[in-house]
Order: C-alpha cells, then structure tokens, then sequence
C-alpha cells in the first residue's frame, strides 16, 4: 500500500468523524421539531435516496447473492440499532455528552476485528484507543459531570457505540466484495424499512403523524444535513476507509467526533467546556496522530 492509499484510508473516515460531530448538535437541535426515532428514520430515507442516486449513476454495481442480501439486512439492523439509541440518547442528554459516551466505538471494534476477522491489536492501535479513553474521561469530567447524566440515555449511548463497531467489522468483507459506496447504499436501504416501523410506532405514541411535523425552512436544513452529509457522505468515508485500512484503525479515528461535537455544542448550543477539555482534546487528537501514522 502506497502512502498516498494510506493517507487517504485514514483522511476518509476521519472526515466522516467530523461530518458526524456535528450531526450531534443539529439532531439536538431538531429534536425540538420532529421525535427523535423520526428524525432518525428522514435521515435514513434521505440519506438512501441519494446513496442509491450515486450508485446507478457512477458504480458498476454487482447483484448480491440471496447470501449477501441476509449479510446486508444484518447491517441494516445494526444501522436501525445505532440511529434508534444514539438519537433516544442524544435526546436524553447534551449534545456534547451524546458525542462523548458513543467513543465505546474504538474499543469495542478493536475486540471485534481481533475476534471476528482476526485483525491483529497492534501496538499503535492500543495507545491510540488508550489515549481516546483518556482523553473522552478528561472531557467527560469536565464538561458531562458538572451537569446531570440520565442513566437511560448513557446506556442507550453506549449501546450505540457497540452497534456501530459491529457495522463496521461486520461490514469490511462486504466492502471487500463489493466497494464501499455499494455496501453503505445497501446496507442503508435496507435500515430503511426498519426505521419506518419504529417511527410510525413513536409518532402512534405521541398522537402525531408525518403531515403534523413543521416544515419551515430551519427544519428542512436540519433534515438535509442529517440525510447528505451525516448519512450519505459520512456512511460512505467511513466505509472507503476500510478499503484501505483495517477496520480497528478506522473504528480509533472515531475519536474525531466527540472533539468536534463538544466544540460544537459549547459554540451553537452555550453547553459548557472548561480546562479540562483542552487537556482531554489533545488526548484526542494524539490517538489520531498515533494511528494515522502508524504503518499499514
């Protein structure tokens, strides 16, 4: 692999990172307007329809066996899972401290690509997922504890870390079958119906249906953000990625998203951020220069 493959293999995901930084604190935003298993499921719908828009018109797509589609179908669940509780949580906290708590990414990737696809843990990947653990406590600390943490949505957070390392292991041989924008597409197709079950059970709950939710122009920015850029974009950088590199590399770069979200939330959102983010931020950064540099 060439330095140049390398370097793109790690700028992809580390991107999506960012795209999804953000993602945070404009679904804590839209909360306010549209429940948030719905807004996951417009997202999701958005965000298919352009992922399929890009394949017919640039991929030379390949047709999955009845085997591929039951493997695609599985990433479409864990796609269902990570929406449902990263959104509920998100909902549940901050902006800042949902970014934070899904950095159980890294760590529980790295197990499964060690035991699920005989990743090797290199030395390079422990410090990095070490100094993301250090820095997302020391972040934690100062900004998630000076407030309240709701133990449901922590838990649903987490949760939504785990569901995310399991898509991204469990998505590399498809991705080595087929290409990263196909996998994403497939996989977020098939989420598709999933979602819309889930959301029309939370609308039934509230007493609201898909006609009652606004449609003013700050919503409709929000709903595109989520699908174009956090979905469509983000889902496929962060597949690419493992067409370079291995997946527990990929999974440490996720550590860009708490940094981005934090800042984010303390910038648009007045959520506060101390000393100790600085210090936790820098942790951070180092576990993405650590695995960045790292050789293949």
């Amino acid at each position: 692999m060439s330095r140049l493959d390398r370097l793109f293999g790690v700028l992809a995901p580390l991107l999506a990172a960012v795209l999804w930084g953000g993602m945070y604190v404009v679904s804590k935003w839209g909360f306010g307007a549209i429940p948030p298993v719905t807004l996951g499921f417009l997202r999701v719908v958005l965000g298919a329809a352009v992922l399929v828009a890009v394949v017919k018109s640039t991929a030379a797509t390949r047709s999955p066996t009845r085997t591929d589609w039951r493997r695609f179908v599985g990433l479409g669940a864990l796609v269902t899972a990570t929406i449902v509780t990263q959104f509920v949580g998100t909902d549940l906290t901050t902006a800042s401290q949902g970014s934070l708590l899904t950095v159980a990414t890294p760590v529980a990737a790295l197990l499964l690509a060690a035991v699920v696809i005989d990743e090797q843990l290199t030395r390079a990947k422990a410090t990095g997922v070490c100094l993301a653990i250090a820095g997302t406590v020391l972040v934690v600390v100062d900004n998630g504890l000076n407030g309240s943490l709701d133990p449901a949505g922590v838990l649903a957070l987490l949760g939504a870390g785990v569901a995310w390392a399991a898509y991204t292991v469990w998505g590399k041989p498809l991705v080595a079958r087929f290409s990263a924008l196909e996998t994403a597409t497939y996989a977020t197709v098939t989420a598709t119906p999933m979602l819309a079950v889930l959301s029309a059970g939370e609308l039934w709950l509230l007493g609201r249906s898909l006609s009652s939710l606004p449609t003013d122009p700050a919503v409709l920015a929000a709903v595109v953000y989520l699908g174009v850029f956090a979905t469509a974009a983000a889902w496929y950088l962060w597949y690419k990625g493992l067409e370079y590199v291995d997946a527990g590399t990929v999974s440490v770069l996720f550590v860009a998203q708490p940094l981005v979200g934090t800042a984010l939330g303390a910038a648009l959102l007045g959520e506060r951020v101390g000393p100790w983010f600085l210090v936790g931020g820098g942790l951070l950064l180092a576990a993405v220069v650590v695995v960045g540099r790292a050789r293949a």
